[in-house]
Order: structure tokens, then C-alpha cells, then sequence
């Protein structure tokens, strides 16, 4: 008997040196993860400039791309000031809402920019027959960019954009600071939102592919480069000299490649098309494969632009509202404002703040709302929506200081008013786009599907729904794009509104996620994570 008192006693003195053991390693890996700076505090000056300008590179990326997509579908590729004033205006925009989102929003740091989101509806919209481009504005050689015909025709499917993106941002504006975000959020689960973000990744596949199909070993050597930099190089510092009060002179280590692999990516791509360019190495002819890997395709633009631009709303005309549009453009913004919630709450935990409240979460996503509104009105033909890759970087400079943002935001809005900004990102070669969105949209696709590990994927029930999700939502756009005259009801605003849906693979993926996810039968499974989780499980 007292051999089992003694055998218990020795279990419990075990389980109480296990347990302080446990809570020292969550201690110590909470002090490992603590910010340097928290979300109040101020950095010094210089390290707040330093790092205002880190975050406007790591979103430069994703930034520049939207426009670069958009033009290819509003009839522009043959016209580089206007793609340049684009990139200026969302750059405006995003640092605009930067600042909104910081000072009366979720007030963590967290930076605002284009929204992948709205992309997909956009192509789907603008693929539409009625929408589709004339031959004509494909030929650089017909296109003469100050004719009227020629704006009318791109200006007039910049405000059907336009109105689309207005109307359906007052919607989120309604919807955030109603308050009606956390109910809606009740059935919005991963298996939801992972076939819809996955989706906005794979949908883009074609343009990918097209445009790095102009120069395959140029855009294999960007996604190689930006590979390189983001997998390989990234925990390798780069010594820079800097002062000290202690010392005069000492050197700092910084994590270059770790912090703008895509800048330097493009950067040394489009280096080698320049020096190939000037050799003569790549060919002049239009018309044969690899021209549009030289430098010198867009001309003139830089000199062209000029040196200040400021963005204004109603640059384009007033905006014109199409019901297809708008409800395809609805479907981007719900897709946008789940992933948000879901940026907020890594935003806090990186941040060493406290999971941010339900106002906070409305009050949030009713700026974002307003965000989406004054992109429309400006003329980005996009919205906006928060970054989760500057999120990340938060991980990496254990810096979360509102103050930070704020700056960033200010930085965005002075390139945004510098034209030659602009117009030099226009004069990237089209296989160093391509490249780079080989990486792109495959990190979003994956990002996606990241969220099911939130969900029990051993369950059949689970592997079903979002397997018959995904498969559906490439299956049926594909068809219906290939048979254009199928959807025929005899009203001609509800063929354009379910052609736009049901070409929109986003959301087909996530409306069957949705239905599926909350219609077949399952029980909730609370597992113990980083926090408590939910999980699906077959009854």
C-alpha cells in the first residue's frame, strides 16, 4: 500500500515538473515572438523611414501586378502612360487607405492595397463577349492612343469597373459597420474560404502563361532568381556599415534577400533583357518569338511622362453601373472580407496585441469598404483589401508599430504622385511579368489551401467538399466559356449575371464550399492548437 502511495506521488511530482517545464517553453517561445516594437510604440526616426520603405517594397509586388493585368483586358498594352498613370493611382489609393485603416480601422499595422479578389470577376466580366477587345487594339501598329475611338473604347469598360466596384463596396461598407460581418462569419469556415482563395491563384493561370510564354528562358530566369532570393538566401544577412553613440563605425546585418526577393528578382531579370537588348541578342521583328523580351518595346513612356501626376476621382467620367458587373464584383468583395478577418487576427498575434474585437473587426472591414470606394471613384479599376504578405513581415522585423504604417502609407501616396514612377514599371518586359507571376499566383493558390488545416482533412466528408469544390469550380467556367451561347434564358441581364457568375471560378468553388459545408451533416471537433480550433467531422 504505501509502495502506491509512493509510486503516485513520484507521478504527481512527474506531471507538476512536466507542466512548469511546458509553461517555461511557452514563456520562452513567447518571449522569441515578442515584437521589439508594439503597436503604440514609436521607433526611432530613421528606423521608421527605413522600414516605412521595406513594407512598400514587399507590397510592390502584388501592387504593380493588378494594373498589369488590367490593361491586357481594358484594350492597353499598347499604351504605356495610361498603364502608367494606373500604377500610379493604386499606388495613391492603397496608400490612402493605409492611412484610413491605421487611424480609424482595426488600428493594428497592417497595409492596404489591390485585391487579387477582384481580379477574377474582372476577367470573367471583361471576357464576356460584349466586353471583349476588337482586334484592332492589339495591332501596335493601329493604335493611335490619343484617338477618341480608341479612348472611348477602353475608357468605357473602365467605368462599367468603376461603378461595378462603387456599388458593391457600399455594400461591405454596410455589412462592416453594421456589425453583420461576425453572424455572416458563422458560416463561413475554411472549407469556404480555401477552394476561394485557391481559386484566385489558379484562375489567373492563363495570363500567366501567356505572358511568359513571350520569352520562356527570361521568365525562368525570374521565377529561378525570385526562388533563389525567397527559399535559398533568405536566413543569409548582408553586412551593412552603420554608426553607433558607442562606436563611430560598426556593421549590421540585414536580411536583403529575405525582405524584397520579387524587386530583386525583377530587377536582375530585367537587367540581363536590357544588356540583350543593346547586343542585338533578342530580335527587333514584332513578329517573331522573343521581341517582347526587349527593353525598348514601349518606346518613349519614361520621357513621355511627366514628372508629377496627381490622381483624382471621375478621371475616367462617370462611372456607369452594369447589374453583371456588380454582382460579379460582389462575389470578389465577400471573398475579400473573409480573408481580411482572417489577416486581422495574424496582424494582433504578430503584433503581441490582443485578438482584436468584434467592433474593431466591423469597423475594419466598413474602412476597407470605403478603401474599395475611393478606388473605384479614382480609377484603379480595382479595390482594396489588407496585405497579408506585409503581415508576414511583420514576423521577420519584429516591428508593429502603427507609426511605421502610417509612414508606409504616406510613402505609397508620394510615389503615387511621381508619373515617371509609373511609367517605369510599365517598360518591365512581358516575360519578367510572366515569371514573376508563376511565383505569385502560385504562393496565393497555395495560401488558400493553407486554411484547411484549420479542418479535419482525415474526414471523407471534408476530402469531399472541398475536392468536388475545387474540381467543379475549373470544370464548369472552362465549359461555359467554350460554349458561350449555352446560358440562354431569354432575358438578356440575367444571361450576362449568370455568365459572369458561373465563368467566375471563385465563386463557384466557394458558393459550392458554402452550401456543401453547411448543408451535409457533421458535428464540430474543438482541437488544441495554437489556441482552440475547429474542426469538421463526418457523423
Amino acid at each position: 500500500m504505501q509502495e502506491s502511495l509512493d509510486t503516485e506521488q513520484v507521478g504527481d511530482e512527474l506531471l507538476k515538473m512536466a507542466d512548469k517545464s511546458n509553461r517555461s517553453d511557452c514563456v520562452a517561445e513567447e518571449d522569441r515572438n515578442k515584437p521589439t516594437y508594439c503597436v503604440t510604440d514609436v521607433p526611432p526616426w530613421y528606423l521608421c523611414i527605413f522600414l516605412a520603405f521595406q513594407h512598400y517594397l514587399t507590397a510592390f509586388g502584388a501592387i504593380i501586378a493588378i494594373p498589369l493585368i488590367l490593361s491586357e483586358l481594358l484594350c492597353l498594352q499598347h499604351d504605356g502612360l495610361t498603364q502608367g498613370y494606373l500604377i500610379n493611382s493604386i499606388f495613391f489609393v492603397s496608400g490612402l487607405c493605409t492611412i484610413l485603416q491605421v487611424t480609424f480601422g482595426i488600428r493594428l499595422p497592417i497595409v492596404q492595397g489591390g485585391s487579387f479578389a477582384l481580379v477574377t470577376p474582372t476577367v470573367a466580366i471583361l471576357s464576356a463577349p460584349e466586353w471583349k477587345c476588337p482586334a484592332w487594339t492589339q495591332n501596335a501598329s493601329l493604335v493611335n492612343t490619343s484617338d477618341p475611338v480608341f479612348i472611348e473604347e477602353w475608357q468605357s469598360r473602365m467605368r462599367t469597373l468603376q461603378g461595378a466596384i462603387m456599388v458593391a463596396s457600399v455594400l461591405q461598407i454596410l455589412v462592416g459597420f453594421s456589425g453583420l460581418i461576425g453572424f455572416l462569419m458563422r458560416f463561413i469556415g475554411p472549407l469556404t474560404i480555401a477552394p476561394t482563395v485557391c481559386l484566385i491563384g489558379l484562375a489567373l493561370y492563363d495570363s500567366a502563361g501567356v505572358k511568359a510564354g513571350t520569352h520562356w528562358g527570361i521568365s525562368a530566369l525570374t521565377a529561378g532568381l525570385i526562388i533563389l532570393f525567397s527559399q535559398y538566401l533568405r536566413l543569409i544577412p548582408v553586412p551593412v556599415p552603420s554608426c553607433s553613440k558607442t562606436k563611430k563605425r560598426k556593421i549590421s546585418t540585414f536580411y536583403l534577400f529575405q525582405t524584397m526577393p520579387i524587386l530583386l528578382g525583377i530587377a536582375v531579370s530585367w537587367l540581363v533583357c536590357y544588356l540583350l537588348t543593346i547586343s542585338d541578342v533578342l530580335p527587333s521583328d514584332p513578329t517573331r518569338y522573343g521581341h517582347l523580351a526587349r527593353t525598348d518595346v514601349k518606346g518613349n513612356v519614361v520621357s513621355q511622362a511627366s514628372w508629377f501626376t496627381l490622381p483624382y476621382p471621375g478621371v475616367w467620367g462617370t462611372p456607369t453601373v452594369n447589374l453583371a458587373a456588380v454582382v460579379g464584383i460582389l462575389a470578389g468583395i465577400i471573398c475579400s472580407m473573409a480573408e481580411s478577418v482572417g489577416d486581422y487576427y495574424a496582424c494582433a498575434r504578430l503584433s503581441g496585441a490582443p485578438p482584436p474585437p468584434k467592433h474593431a473587426i466591423s469597423r475594419g472591414i466598413g474602412v476597407e469598404g470605403l478603401g474599395s470606394l475611393l478606388a473605384g471613384a479614382f480609377g484603379t479599376g480595382n479595390g482594396t483589401t489588407s496585405f497579408s504578405e506585409n503581415v508576414a513581415a511583420l514576423s521577420i522585423t519584429k516591428v508593429a508599430s502603427r507609426t511605421v504604417i502610417l509612414l508606409s502609407g504616406f510613402v505609397m501616396i508620394l510615389m503615387g504622385t511621381v508619373g515617371k514612377v509609373g511609367a517605369i514599371f510599365t517598360t518591365i518586359p512581358t516575360p519578367v511579368i510572366g515569371g514573376m507571376f508563376l511565383i505569385m499566383f502560385g504562393v496565393i493558390a497555395a495560401a488558400g489551401i493553407t486554411n484547411l488545416q484549420f479542418t479535419d482533412m482525415n474526414s471523407s466528408r471534408n476530402i469531399f467538399v472541398f475536392g468536388f469544390s475545387i474540381f467543379s469550380a475549373l470544370v464548369i467556367p472552362n465549359w461555359i466559356m467554350r460554349n458561350p451561347g449555352a446560358l440562354a434564358t431569354g432575358v438578356k441581364e440575367v444571361d450576362q449575371v449568370l455568365n459572369v457568375l458561373l465563368t467566375t471560378h471563385m465563386f463557384v468553388g466557394g458558393f459550392l464550399g458554402f452550401f456543401l459545408d453547411n448543408t451535409i451533416p457533421g458535428k464540430l471537433k474543438w482541437t488544441v492548437g495554437n489556441g482552440l480550433q475547429k474542426s469538421c467531422l463526418l457523423l
